[in-house]
């Protein structure tokens, strides 16, 4: 009895998605071809290409499928968004916009976007196409909310390239932080209820990216490299610079949540920065940030990361929020080896978007029912904060960074 409610489970919560997504789909029959595309990539055929699906969903031939996701008239964008509104039904207010990207291995050269670069999937540089992806995680679960395609500027400035792929003439040349800043913006502006985002140093480092989160009144804590400038009117300093002047007693073991094989803890330090007179509010609402992770195991080995929170947070909430930057390699990874989004084997642009669309919807309705059976996540643990030490200095429960020591490196600047 309990496998025939558990499939009864499975089968409710996909109608209920079905039923939210039908009406982007303006014939019946094209509807129930996505109903098989979907079902087929949560099913068990070994590879999740056309063949395997087809044949999984008791089609003589991949075509209808293929018309699904190259020439069927239907809004991919729209589907995105309905996926975006159930994902934060599911998982509730106040959780983690994180913003990464990932890599898809191919072979040739006419896949829209396709190029010899470096994606973190195989650790080096392979012939690839680069999604940028925002996943939103809280207590309840993650889920991916949203894609764009990165197109290198060797396809961008070949337009005949462009339009054998289908790639409209009006997208451009676009950065990584550009198409991560779009991202932000749109799940803000439809409704999605995070509170704070997260992303790796690739994406922290870019300033135009702080500053977007700031002004949309979201906290962030963003990992930056060791080099990562530190600007005030007072100067300009290196993190690393800062954090080596930390004293023994700034550093205490924090967890950043639960991993593979119990709590992830490291030795955390973190003080607070400067107002900035420029753009903060008098008194101000925010305070920013400079933190940085130790390996217990390895001494040397730090991360580095800026901040934006609120006034009066705990650093153990901000330690909670750089570990939950994990959720989205854990959504990769659900998602490619669930849901099929990498074993695609369209080369057209909106092909790719279509594909991971329907992809990111089947992911989500595993989410929703991990959320049900009460798979929830640890928040950090607390500790007790230490003495002050100057020159960081200690005020109001926590450790506050008034001015170097040492000589500035470069200009002064009104940045941060």
């Amino acid at each position: 009895m309990e496998g025939i409610s558990e499939v009864s489970c499975w089968a409710s919560e996909l109608e209920s998605m079905f039923a939210r997504v039908a009406g982007r789909f303006g014939r019946a029959d094209l509807r129930w071809r996505m109903r098989d595309y979907v079902r087929g990539l949560l099913g068990r055929a070994a590879r999740k290409n056309g063949w395997q699906l087809a044949e999984w969903a008791g089609h003589r031939t991949p075509d209808g499928f293929q018309r699904l996701l190259n020439s069927s008239v239907w809004d991919a964008d729209a589907v995105r968004d309905d996926v975006r509104a159930y994902v934060a039904e599911y998982l509730g207010p106040g959780g983690v916009l994180i913003i990464d990207d990932t890599g898809f291995i191919k072979k040739g050269t006419t896949s829209a976007g396709v190029s010899r670069q470096y994606t973190g999937t195989s650790g080096k540089i392979d012939n690839c196409q680069i999604g940028v992806f925002a996943a939103y995680a809280t207590s309840h679960g993650r889920a991916l909310v949203d894609r764009e395609l990165y197109l290198p500027k060797s396809w961008t400035a070949d337009r005949d390239r462009c339009r054998a792929a289908k790639i409209p003439d009006a997208r451009g040349f676009a950065t990584k932080g550009e198409l991560a800043r779009d991202i932000v913006r749109r799940c803000i502006a439809t409704g999605l209820p995070a509170a704070w985002v997260t992303a790796d140093e690739a994406y922290g480092q870019d300033w135009h990216f702080r500053r977007l989160l700031e002004q949309l009144g979201l906290g962030y804590v963003v990992a930056v490299p060791k080099s990562q400038q530190i600007k005030s009117l007072a100067g300009i300093w290196r993190i690393d610079e800062l954090i080596e002047d930390a004293p023994a007693d700034a550093w205490q073991q924090l967890s950043c949540g639960d991993g593979a094989k119990g709590p992830r803890v490291y030795d955390w330090a973190a003080a607070k920065l400067p107002a900035n007179l420029i753009f903060d509010a008098d008194p101000p609402t925010h305070h920013r940030w400079v933190m940085a992770r130790r390996s217990l195991s390895d001494p040397g080995k730090l991360a580095y990361y800026l901040a934006y929170a609120p006034v009066g947070i705990e650093l153990a909430e901000l330690v909670r929020i750089a570990g939950s930057r994990w959720a989205i390699e854990e959504s990769f990874q659900a998602a490619k080896n669930e849901c099929g989004l990498d074993q695609y084997e369209v080369r057209r642009y909106i092909g790719w978007y279509r594909h991971i669309t329907l992809a990111m919807l089947a992911h989500s309705v595993l989410g929703a029912l991990a959320a049900q059976a009460g798979n929830t996540a640890k928040g950090a643990a607390e500790t007790d904060q230490p003495s002050s030490r100057s020159p960081w200095q200690k005020s109001g429960g926590s450790w506050t960074f008034s001015c170097p020591t040492h000589e500035p490196t470069a200009i002064p600047s009104p940045m941060h």
